[in-house]
């Protein structure tokens, strides 16, 4: 009954310290581009963070406009520059999909270098300071939080039974080193965005198609493939920024109010991940858990052994030295120093 008590007083203690740094906020109204709207990231996180948790937190003090990047007519690659002219205040996106500006915005989901949520997040938080630093340096803009979606795995309209069944056939792709798995597979790349791959598919313009196991089932691709293929390509990291010239308008309660808010989300959109990568293994075949996602009955390849061994050789032999070689010696002289270190693997220096 103490311990009992004591937690009762401070869960009210909280409570009252939240309320009073509420008080202290002056009115805000602030805009923010988000997340593709079909995915559990932007469904089950950031439009209830914006929508629901920062004016609650704030209480009432401060208020937001969410839209979703593909429902507001803007690719992935163009939102930090949006941040940075001041066309919204916060903006997010899949980090990978700025690799086009510089390559060290790959260095935490190079394809097949981590498979489970943990081991992302772990790799993501050692390259942290790294993007942080470029995102300062080229687009004024302030990283405040990462967080990521379920594992991206291949949906296919045929049947397959490995990865030697890609060989030949055209797979949808959305960055530099899932080109350069796939390549290395014998299989033809193609690159869409999120929104245009159900009507690809249906066509047979892509055979194939690479997203997170539960954001294709939310955005309705098993209507459109038969077979899906568990083996992870990454986890479609995404980042959540603020553009210096919004940011440096805040006052400093206001800034300190978002720090703290965004590192709870960050806590929030990883625990999701993880408990979306479970059900996305649920819902796409019939099963239960499917809270998130919808039930259907697709036919699941058996990812072997030497399927898991060929996707380590080419991660190390392939996509770590290709995307080594884009970001430069000093660039993976770092990453062996940080990503290299948590996962176990150092780019060949010398190869570069």
């Amino acid at each position: 009954m103490r311990t009992l008590g004591l937690t009762i007083a401070a869960g009210i203690v909280a409570a009252m310290t939240a309320a009073a740094g509420a008080a202290d906020l002056p009115k805000l109204h602030v805009k923010a581009i988000g997340l593709n709207g079909n995915t559990v990231a932007s469904e089950r996180d950031e439009v209830p963070f914006w929508t629901k948790t920062i004016p609650e937190a704030s209480g009432g003090k401060i208020t937001a406009d969410i839209v979703p990047v593909d429902r507001a007519g803007i690719k992935d690659f163009q939102m930090m520059r949006m941040s940075k002219l001041g066309v919204t205040d916060f903006g997010a996106g899949d980090i990978s999909k700025m690799a086009g500006e510089d390559p060290v915005f790959e260095g935490c989901d190079l394809a097949g270098l981590t498979l489970t949520p943990e081991a992302a997040r772990a790799a993501c938080e050692a390259w942290k300071p790294t993007m942080a630093r470029v995102m300062e340096q080229k687009f004024s803009t302030k990283l405040l939080a990462v967080g990521a979606n379920p594992p991206q795995v291949f949906w296919c309209r045929e049947p397959i039974s490995g990865l030697a069944d890609l060989k030949g056939k055209k797979v949808r792709v959305f960055n530099k080193t899932m080109n350069d798995f796939i390549t290395a597979v014998g299989g033809t790349t193609v690159s869409m965005a999120f929104a245009e791959v159900v009507p690809a598919l249906q066509r047979g313009v892509v055979d194939c198609a690479v997203t997170g196991s539960l954001s294709g089932n939310t955005a309705g691709w098993a209507e459109v493939s038969s077979h899906l293929y568990p083996l992870s390509l990454g986890w479609s990291v995404n980042y959540q920024a603020v553009g210096d010239e919004s940011w440096n308008k805040f006052a400093p309660e206001v800034k300190a109010f978002f720090e703290t808010q965004f590192d709870a989300f960050e806590d929030k959109m990883w625990a999701t991940v993880a408990k979306a990568t479970e059900e996305g293994e649920s819902c796409n075949f019939g099963k239960e858990p499917c809270t998130l996602g919808k039930k259907v009955e697709m036919t699941r390849v058996p990812v072997s052994d030497e399927d898991q061994t060929l996707r380590a050789k080419l991660m190390q032999d392939v996509v770590l030295l290709n995307w080594g070689k884009r970001c430069g010696k000093a660039c993976a002289e770092e990453w062996n120093a940080t990503v290299g270190k948590v996962v176990d693997l150092q780019i060949p220096v010398d190869k570069i």
